[in-house]
């Protein structure tokens, strides 16, 4: 493709990688006897963790699948494999790359900022820590559809007296996460239901991207501390500020704080759109994030990678459009 013609004609491509709750079952087994490449990923994968994380993703169980600290080395694993297949088989090289959450995880090994083994190994210990920090059922998250974010950070705070209760993720224009204490979390549902069209509590383990994770971050710091970061092969922008950077050490901690800070989705794919992105590709499990993205900007090219059909419907949508420009 004529040096990828700055990824697609003049126009600026963006690859975002989804997060926890992206899993299930058969996720990156057709990947896997497909491509060679993606298979590598797989292989790879399991001789750093020690047990087959493949047979996860590829077989399950759900209920093995959906403790913390498999999901997420399962879902990076199987993004990675999906971004080297893609790329392998002519997907351009975009501009920028975003992860959700554990997805930045994802997009700092396509940015060759980390090294895969590295990566699952340390979301491996950050699914343990974030499930150690807050026993099971004394913290919870709820998913609240429409409402201004100004009334929902308010329905939070008098909801707190003296628990945690805060805004998890900005997720869209339509939607906002929040989490902290079992008993806070459910006087505001009680206030929300004022202020937005529908509020849902969500079928979690922990309160994540709250206050009470701050024992995991703790813990994770040390991991991350002993990584190599090298320099992005492509700008990232951190999901906790919102910002673009090529910068190894504002990565790292980048990282660190988004276990107890909100994941700031929807600023994150503004900025993109403000970059001059125009073409979104979802590289991963899920269409989690194109769905999020049709709730705030619809004037975009929302296309994804989880599997060869995927792979294949995305190469030929890049290439048609590539012809037009």
């Amino acid at each position: 493709m004529n040096e990828e013609k700055s990824a697609i004609g003049n126009r600026q491509l963006a690859m975002v990688f989804p997060g926890q709750g992206s899993q299930a079952p058969g996720m990156g087994k057709e990947l896997a006897e497909k491509f060679p490449v993606a298979r590598q990923v797989f292989e790879e994968a399991d001789d750093a963790l020690g047990f087959s994380i493949s047979r996860l993703c590829f077989e399950g169980p759900a209920e093995e699948l959906q403790l913390t600290e498999n999901t997420q080395p399962a879902i990076l694993t199987t993004s990675v494999a999906a971004y080297r297949a893609a790329r392998e088989n002519g997907l351009p090289a975009p501009q920028f790359v975003a992860g959700h959450s554990l997805g930045e995880y994802s997009a700092l090994v396509a940015a060759g900022v980390l090294q895969l083994a590295d990566a699952v190994k340390t979301v491996r210990a950050r699914g343990q820590y974030m499930q150690q920090a807050v026993p099971v059922g004394t913290g919870a998250m709820a998913a609240v559809i429409g409402g201004e974010l100004d009334a929902i950070e308010d329905a939070c705070r008098k909801a707190s007296a003296g628990q945690v209760c805060s805004v998890a993720n900005t997720n869209s224009r339509k939607q906002v996460v929040i989490a902290g204490n079992t008993e806070a979390v459910d006087r505001a549902i009680e206030l929300l239901k004022d202020v937005a069209k529908r509020v849902i509590k969500l079928n979690v383990s922990a309160p994540f991207h709250c206050a009470l994770m701050k024992p995991a971050q703790e813990k994770l710091g040390a991991h991350l501390e002993r990584l190599v970061f090298n320099e992005p092969q492509m700008p990232v922008v951190t999901n906790v500020d919102a910002r673009v950077t090529t910068a190894p050490n504002e990565l790292r901690d980048a990282l660190l704080r988004q276990v107890s800070a909100p994941v700031r989705w929807m600023e994150s794919m503004l900025l993109l759109r403000q970059e001059g992105v125009q073409t979104f590709v979802e590289i991963g499990p899920g269409r989690v994030l194109s769905g999020l993205m049709s709730q705030t900007d619809r004037d975009v090219e929302c296309l994804n990678v989880q599997d060869a059909t995927s792979l294949e419907v995305t190469l030929a949508e890049l290439a048609v459009r590539d012809e037009l420009v």
